[in-house]
């Protein structure tokens, strides 16, 4: 079977993100954690739900739903670099992946509704 990109990209992401809210709650910061650990996991589930999708229509929902999932972790990962729950650097490599899950995820949005 061919690799699917964006669900290896998302469930690597997803994994990262996981890491991340345990050190967050060991912290003692859990709110901000939830909210990360949520939406961040959220991403990759909505690209298996979509792959699994019954329709084209299905499958543009599911995608959209990821990418607005990504955005939203990049909002959480802002709010915890300027609370200094992470560094600057951190932050960049969270950051640049994500940058490459939302230009997959737009991509692929745009091509499905052709």
């Amino acid at each position: 079977m061919k690799e699917n990109i964006i669900a290896t990209k998302t469930y690597a992401f997803s994994v990262s993100v996981v890491e991340l809210s345990k050190r967050l709650i060991s912290k003692n910061e859990f709110v901000l954690s939830k909210q990360l650990l949520k939406s961040g996991t959220s991403i990759g589930a909505n690209v298996e739900e979509a792959i699994g999708g019954i329709s084209k229509r299905d499958f543009r929902a599911k995608m959209s739903i990821s990418y607005k999932e990504a955005r939203e972790t990049h909002y959480w990962l802002r709010l915890l670099k300027d609370t200094d729950y992470i560094s600057q650097n951190e932050f960049n490599d969270y950051e640049k992946e994500l940058s490459s899950i939302l230009k997959i995820l737009y991509k692929i949005i745009e091509s499905s509704k052709e």
